[in-house]
């Protein structure tokens, strides 16, 4: 039932070109011309297309598949779902492969670019059978179009108002059945009603160290760049859990190799290059290090306010509680107590500072003896 795309996709024609022996791709020289990609299509070049390539969630995915292979074996669209979890997850990817597998098209939106009635009714309308229609950060939909869309989703039926004032009726639309697939960063914000309207509400996690090594292997065939296995071990470790950051710090690895003109990523590159770009061995950047600095060393380790660790770092608070926090605080490094933000042992640990001893962690001392 999926589309066979592999022709069509630049990736695939770059991952034919990869069958001559390894030993012949390492003796290649890293230069600008391989790969040749632009930093707004190297996500995209680098999609799977199907499950069977799909890196990671793997109990989501499981779940994932069986729906899709049950709406396949009936012929019927595929139940409306739900995507939660931090940017670069994956959920994009996911529902695109939800399409290809099912062999139907996929229309992309978002919950902003959703406006007016009349642009969802255009949306709706536009789709054929079983098609999916995605909607990035549809936690950010207009109430009015959200009610709109309770129908559509239910009953496959749209409401248009023809006419104004007492001559005003009201039209109804039969709309083909098809799948609507949500992603969100913030599940949180999503009303009831339409969160119970999902047939499957999926939370993708960060990934772990391994994962994001067998992505980095794969993206670094699809572009044809030669990279240690250690190296491939220091990218993973440092991605955030974050497939796309991983890919990204792989394309910056790609740049500090070809103006050094290595052959191949090695792990002394990867570890000096990413430690110039402020990536340390975590994976914190210079915003994480920022953050727990203010913590313990403007605010005592916290208790601190959301609002008042914004002012203080000089970062938008959406900032820090969508892109920054999340991670942190799955880390261990931070808690987010009903009071504010906690810097926790580990911080202190992670910073080089002594939480017994030092002006600053007098205050802590109790809670981390606890």
């Amino acid at each position: 039932m999926a589309f066979d795309q592999d022709e069509r996709h630049p990736a695939r024609r770059r991952q034919n070109r990869m069958d001559a022996p390894a030993s012949a791709r390492e003796n290649q020289t890293l230069n600008p011309e391989v790969a040749n990609i632009s930093e707004r299509g190297l996500c995209e070049s680098l999609r799977p297309l199907h499950f069977s390539e799909y890196v990671g969630q793997r109990n989501e995915v499981s779940n994932i598949q069986v729906f899709v292979k049950a709406a396949a074996m009936r012929g019927e669209a595929l139940c409306h779902l739900l995507l939660s979890g931090p940017p670069g997850l994956g959920k994009t990817t996911l529902a695109q492969i939800c399409a290809n597998e099912l062999g139907v098209n996929i229309r992309s939106t978002s919950g902003p670019a959703i406006e007016k009635k009349g642009d969802l009714a255009g949306l709706l309308t536009s789709l054929e059978p079983r098609d999916v229609l995605f909607s990035d950060e549809i936690h950010r939909l207009n109430p009015v179009i959200e009610e709109n869309l309770y129908p559509a989703m239910e009953d496959f039926a749209f409401d248009v108002i023809v006419g104004e004032g007492p001559g005003a009726r009201t039209i109804k639309l039969d709309l083909p059945r098809f799948t609507l697939i949500g992603a969100t960063t913030r599940p949180d914000l999503l009303t009831n009603p339409l969160r119970d309207r999902f047939g499957h509400v999926a939370r993708l996690e960060y990934y772990t160290p391994e994962d994001l090594e067998q992505i980095v292997r794969r993206s670094a065939r699809l572009l044809n760049i030669a990279i240690e296995e250690d190296a491939v071990a220091e990218v993973g470790r440092r991605s955030r859990g974050t497939p796309r950051i991983a890919n990204r710090l792989l394309a910056r690895l790609r740049d500090f190799a070809n103006v050094q003109g290595l052959a191949s990523i090695t792990k002394s590159l990867a570890a000096e290059s990413l430690g110039m770009l402020g990536i340390d061995s975590k994976g914190f950047d210079r915003m994480d290090h920022r953050l727990l600095e203010t913590i313990i060393l403007k605010f005592d380790g916290g208790p601190v306010g959301l609002k008042t660790l914004a002012a203080a770092t000089g970062e938008h608070e959406n900032t820090i509680e969508d892109v920054y926090e999340p991670y942190l605080i799955q880390q261990g490094f931070i808690q987010r107590t009903p009071s504010g933000r906690r810097a926790t042992r580990r911080a202190y640990e992670h910073l080089g500072i002594d939480p017994a001893s030092s002006v600053c962690g007098r205050g802590q001392r109790g809670l981390f003896e606890e």
